[in-house]
Order: C-alpha cells, then structure tokens, then sequence
C-alpha cells in the first residue's frame, strides 16, 4: 500500500520543451527545397579589385531593362568601367567615366543594345505571389518579397514594385523617363531611399558582395561623383553566371521566400530569439530583412 501511495504521488514527468530557432538555425537547418537556384542566364557576377560582387537581375520586373543589361554583359560593355560615385548614406553608381564629360564621342558603344528604354518603374500585380508582411509600412499600403525581391504593392492601382532596399541595384537616368538603359547602375548602400520608388527601373539586386560597394571612399561634394580620374575604382570584368565553364561555374543559392521556413525566419527576426536581445520588437520593416545567399565553388558544393 505504502508503495502504490508513493508511486501515485510521484511526480509526472517535466514536458519537453520545443527548441526556439534563431535566425541562424533556420538557415543552417534549412533542407535543401528552401533553396533556390537563380537563372544562370540573370546572375552577374562583376569583379571589383577587391572581390566579386554577386548580382541577380530582376526580369519579372523591368524585363526589357533586364534584356539590355544581358547584352551589355555579352559584349563585355562594363569591362574596365569604373565605379565614379559613392555618396554617403546613399548609393554606389558604375558605368562609363567619360560620360561626365561633354564629349560624347569619347563614350564606350552600346553595340547592340539600346540607348532609350521605356520605364518600367511597376508592374501589374494580378498574378503576382507576393509573400506580404503583416508589418505597417510607411510607403506602401503592401510589402514583401517576391523571388527575394523586396516588393512593394498599392491594390488600389494594382501596381507592384521593387522597393529601394539596401543592396538594390536601379537603372541611373537623366531628366527624361526613357533616358535609361542600364549602361549606368547604382546600388543603394545606406538607409533605404524610398522616395525614389515608381521614380526610377530598379533592375537588379546585390545577392553577396555588399561590403565591397559600401565600403568604396566617399566621392567629393558633387552629389559623390569622384574628383579626379585616379580615384575611380575600375571594373575588371561583368560576366553572366551562365558563361562561366559549367564544370567549374560556382554553385548559388538564394533562401525562397515562399517557404514555411521563410516566415519562421522573419518571424524570429520581428520578435529576436537570440540570447543577447532584451526587447522583443513585435514589428520589421521590409528593408531591415536580409535573404541569405550561398555561393560556393562547384567542387564545395553539396
């Protein structure tokens, strides 16, 4: 009796408790179907003297801007260009360096590709997955991602946009709308410059490589344009992923953002579940939302 008495009053057994993910376990744990490989024909990978910066185009939003850059790329337009601005807090603009002076005839041919573009500053949103946040944002009444993409989206025109993020790479034009073509593009590198949205093609995005754009010197006081020639940082190369030898072309991978691991990992970085953090946020803004990329050479690749 005294047994049975004591085994009834022994305690239950504690309930497991599940294991909070950070950010960076979702990533790490992340099996292989959250991945996405891009389109070798719309990954770029342009070669700084400091490292390669990673590039994907975005087709889906300003396909003809896209289209131009490729051929560009192909006829190895931006070769031996040169990064000639870096202002502050703002973006990081490549191209020609002779097309700040007045002699036009000093400026590299575009070949086959065309001086004038439409702009493409949105596009219609029917059809269109936006994987939207639940967050309030200041600019847009919608925002999320599309493809890794920060979007942006206003249902009463039904128009949808990529949002000026850090790391987005736009078309630079002149006062006129159709005066891009993607010879001239810039990378935001500081705080997301939003009023330039439906303003201008944003065509592309930095996939890895950001610290060697936002890291450049600072240009001078005209709007971060570089004084002297000297000061240009020169392109050695532009090239499509897709022309690189297949054998040895490096293995790329860009987090989906369609995924139930997706929403986890925004989830943990609205309300951080790191040990260092005291204040749960409770809220993201979009452009505070990073998606992880894997590059890794061919024979490292699993």
């Amino acid at each position: 009796m005294t047994g049975a008495l004591a085994q009834a009053s022994a305690p239950a057994p504690a309930a497991s408790v599940p294991r909070v993910r950070t950010t960076a376990d979702i990533v790490r744990e992340a099996p292989a179907s959250a991945w996405r490989r891009p389109d070798p024909d719309n990954v770029l990978a342009m070669t700084l003297p400091s490292g390669i910066v990673w590039i994907e185009l975005a087709p889906r939003f300003a396909p003809h801007h896209a289209a131009n850059i490729r051929t560009l790329v192909a006829q190895h337009y931006f070769d031996g260009l040169a990064v000639i601005r870096v202002q502050d807090n703002f973006v990081a603009q490549w191209g020609d360096p002779a097309a700040a002076g007045d002699d036009e005839s000093k400026l590299r041919p575009l070949g086959a590709a065309a001086a004038k573009l439409q702009p493409e500053f949105s596009i219609a949103d029917r059809g269109l997955k936006i994987t939207r946040l639940k967050d309030r944002d200041v600019w847009a009444p919608v925002t999320g991602f599309v493809d890794g993409f920060p979007v942006a989206a206003d249902p009463k025109t039904h128009r949808a946009w990529i949002a000026h993020c850090y790391g987005t790479i736009g078309a630079g034009r002149g006062d006129t709308v159709d005066s891009a073509n993607g010879a001239e593009l810039y990378a935001v590198i500081g705080q997301s410059p939003r009023g330039l949205d439906l303003n201008i093609t944003p065509v592309a995005r930095v996939l890895q490589g950001m610290e060697l754009l936002s890291s450049l010197p600072r240009g001078g006081q005209n709007m971060g344009f570089y004084d002297k020639p000297e000061q240009n940082v020169r392109i050695t190369k532009v090239e499509r992923l897709a022309d690189m030898p297949e054998g040895t072309r490096p293995d790329v991978r860009v987090f989906r953002t369609d995924t139930p691991q997706w929403n986890e990992m925004i989830e943990s970085r609205r309300n951080r579940r790191d040990s260092w953090y005291v204040h749960k946020a409770g809220a993201i803004d979009l452009c505070n939302i990073t998606v992880p990329v894997k590059i890794a050479p061919r024979a490292a690749a699993n």
